[in-house]
C-alpha cells in the first residue's frame, strides 16, 4: 500500500466493516471524514487521535491536529495522552526535550498532559508518537446532519499554511538560494497558526451545521470528506480557494499541489447564512471565503473558470 493515508474504500471495507460491537455511550463513532468520536458519561464527551509523521510535521501536527478535530465538533479540548516509542539508542535527554516541546504546544492550547506511556523499542529506528486528547461539549455539538443542499462553504484561514512551514524549516537554505529571506521567515512563521480553536469558536456562535479541519490530502480531500460525511455533492470555484502566495511560490518550487497539502490552521464550514459568519470571523482579525455550495447530486464538481471536473476520491 502506499504511504499516507489509506484509501477510503479500503477504510470502508477492511476497517470500518470490521467494527461490529455497538455502545449506547457511543454517539458518533468511526466514520469516513469523522475525525472525533463523541461520547455521552452523562454529558457529552470528545476523543481524537492522531498520530505523529515526520514527514508532516511531527508531534507537532499530531498535537494540534487531535486539538482541532476536537474543535470543529465544538468542544474545548482539555487533556492530552502521549503514547511515545523510542529507539534502544535514545538517551534520557531527548525524552526530556520531547516533553519540553509537547508542554508548549499544550500551554498554547490550554491543555493538560494527563498521562501516557512511554516505551524503548528494538523494533523502531525513529520515535513515534501518538496523541490523544480528550475535550468536552458545553452547549450542542456541531452535527453534520443538519447541513444540506443550498448551504454555503466557506473556507475559514487559508489553506496549505503548515505544509508550507514544514517546507520552509527542512528546506530553508535551499528555498533561500531562490527566493528572498523575508519570504522564507514568513513561511516559517506559518506554523504558528495551526490552532483553530477560536476560529471554530466563532463559527459554532455562527450557526455552522457542519465543520472540518483540513489536514493531511489537503482542501481537496477535506472538501470530499465533509461531502461524503453529510451523503451530497458540492460546488466549488477553485478560483476562490485562499491561499497565501509564498504557499504557492515554494509549491511550484517543489513541483507540489497546494490543493493538496496538509493544512492546519484551516477549516472548511458548511452555513446557511455565509455572510453573518464572515462578519463575525472579520471582527476578530480571521478571514473566511465563501467557495462553493452544497448540492442535492452525488457529484463532487471542481469549477476553475469554464472549466468544470469531478474531484477525486482521497
Amino acid at each position: 500500500m502506499k504511504v499516507g493515508k489509506i484509501p477510503e474504500n479500503v477504510l470502508k471495507r477492511s476497517i470500518l466493516k470490521e467494527i461490529k460491537r455497538k455502545r449506547s455511550e457511543v454517539l458518533v463513532g468511526a466514520t469516513v471524514g469523522g475525525d472525533c468520536a463523541r461520547l455521552c458519561f452523562g454529558g457529552d464527551t470528545l476523543v481524537s487521535t492522531a498520530v505523529a509523521d515526520p514527514a508532516s510535521g511531527g508531534l507537532k501536527h499530531a498535537v494540534y491536529s487531535a486539538a482541532n478535530n476536537i474543535a470543529v465538533k465544538g468542544g474545548e479540548a482539555i487533556a492530552l495522552q502521549l503514547t511515545a516509542v523510542y529507539p534502544a539508542d535514545t538517551e534520557e535527554q531527548q525524552l526530556k526535550e520531547t516533553m519540553r516541546e509537547l508542554e508548549t504546544y499544550c500551554n498554547d492550547l490550554n491543555i493538560q498532559v494527563s498521562g501516557g506511556s512511554t516505551e524503548i523499542s528494538e523494533d523502531v529506528s525513529k520515535p513515534i508518537y501518538s496523541v490523544t486528547v480528550t475535550g468536552a461539549i458545553e452547549n450542542e455539538a456541531v452535527e453534520t446532519k443538519k447541513a444540506g443542499p443550498g448551504d454555503s462553504v466557506v473556507i475559514i484561514g487559508k489553506i496549505g499554511l503548515e505544509g508550507t512551514a514544514i517546507l520552509a524549516d527542512k528546506h530553508r537554505e535551499e528555498l533561500m538560494n531562490k527566493f528572498p529571506a523575508d519570504m522564507i521567515y514568513r513561511a516559517q512563521d506559518f506554523g504558528k497558526l495551526l490552532s483553530v480553536r477560536k476560529a471554530a469558536a466563532i463559527a459554532m456562535k455562527s450557526g455552522v451545521t457542519a465543520m472540518h479541519d483540513i489536514s493531511r490530502g489537503g482542501v481537496f480531500a477535506a472538501l470530499w470528506e465533509i461531502a461524503e460525511s453529510l451523503g451530497v455533492g458540492l460546488e466549488t470555484d477553485l478560483r476562490k480557494i485562499p491561499v497565501m502566495q509564498e504557499t504557492i511560490e515554494i509549491c511550484n518550487f517543489f513541483d507540489l499541489n497546494p490543493y493538496e497539502m496538509v493544512s492546519g490552521g484551516a477549516i472548511i464550514a458548511v452555513t446557511s447564512n455565509a455572510e453573518e459568519l464572515i462578519m463575525n470571523l472579520g471582527k476578530e482579525g480571521i478571514d473566511a471565503t465563501t467557495v462553493g455550495i452544497l448540492t442535492d447530486s452525488n457529484d463532487r464538481v471542481l469549477i476553475n473558470g469554464e472549466a468544470r471536473r469531478f474531484l477525486e476520491r482521497p
